[in-house]
C-alpha cells in the first residue's frame, strides 16, 4: 500500500544523476613519484611545511590551507566541515571560529580532532589527529585585527551553526553592524570568536602511487621521549 507497483518499478526512469554517472567506474591512475622514508624532515611539522609550500606553489590548488575539520559530540557522533588553517608552527595548527558554532561546542565537549588537507591535483592528503586547545585571547585579537572589515562584522552578524529565518535576517543583521562600525572604525573582537589551536598526536602523509598501493606514512608522537617516530601504513 503506498508502494511502488510491479509495473511502476518495470519503467521507472532513474534519476539523471544515476544514468549519467557510472560511480564504479570513476578513478585516475596516479603516477606520481613516491615517499619514503629516507626524505622525510625530523619533524612532521617541518614535512608539512615542505609539501604545504609546493601545494601553494605548484601544486594549482585553490585554497592549500582549506582542510576538513572533524568533531564528535559526548555520544560519538561525528561532523565535519571545511575551515581555512590560519597558522602553523611546532605547537600545532590553529583555525579561527565561532566557539558557539556546532565545531566550536562540540571541541569544548571532546576535545578530540582530526584534520585533513585533501591535495587531490597532487595526488596527497595529510591527516593531523590530537586535541584542540583554545588560543589565548591576545593571540585571537591579534589575527582578528587582520580580517578584512567585511570578515570582522561577519563574526558578529552571524550566529554561526544555528537556524536563520532566512537570508534577509542575515543581510540585516550584517547592514545594522556596517551603519555602527563603518570602514575604518575598529570592529571589537566578539568574545564568542576565536582560534583553536590542534596540538598534534599523529601526522599522516599520503601520497597517491600507482594500482592504488599508496605510500602512507604516519608520524606518531612519542610522549616519554619527547619526539616522533615514523611507520608506513598499508594503502
Amino acid at each position: 500500500m503506498g508502494g511502488v507497483t510491479d509495473r511502476e518499478a518495470d519503467t521507472a526512469v532513474p534519476p539523471a544523476s544515476a544514468a549519467s554517472l557510472e560511480l564504479a567506474s570513476m578513478r585516475k591512475q596516479y603516477r606520481a613519484e613516491g615517499l619514503s622514508e629516507t626524505e622525510l624532515a625530523a619533524t612532521p611539522v617541518e614535512q608539512f611545511a615542505r609539501w604545504f609550500k609546493q601545494a601553494a606553489t605548484d601544486g594549482g590548488l585553490f585554497e592549500p590551507n582549506a582542510m576538513v575539520v572533524s568533531t564528535a559530540d559526548t555520544r560519538g557522533r561525528p561532523s565535519s566541515r571545511t575551515v581555512l588553517l590560519k597558522h602553523f608552527d611546532a605547537q600545532g595548527f590553529v583555525f579561527y571560529t565561532n566557539y558557539d558554532s556546532r565545531k566550536g561546542r562540540e571541541l569544548d565537549e571532546n576535545p578530540y580532532v582530526s584534520l585533513l588537507f585533501p591535495w587531490h591535483p597532487m595526488a596527497r592528503q595529510v591527516v593531523v589527529t590530537g586535541v584542540a586547545r583554545r588560543t589565548g585571547r591576545d593571540e585571537t585579537a591579534a589575527y582578528f585585527r587582520t580580517r578584512p572589515h567585511g570578515s570582522q562584522l561577519g563574526a558578529w552578524a552571524s550566529a554561526q551553526s544555528t537556524v536563520v529565518a532566512g537570508r534577509r535576517a542575515l543581510d540585516a543583521a550584517y547592514a545594522e553592524l556596517a551603519a555602527r562600525y563603518p570602514a575604518g572604525e575598529q570592529v571589537p573582537v566578539p568574545p564568542h570568536w576565536g582560534g583553536f589551536r590542534v596540538v598534534p598526536e599523529t601526522v599522516e602523509f599520503w601520497q597517491g602511487r600507482e594500482n592504488r598501493l599508496h605510500d602512507r606514512l604516519r608520524y606518531v608522537t612519542e610522549t616519554d621521549a619527547g619526539g616522533w617516530r615514523v611507520e608506513r601504513l598499508s594503502p
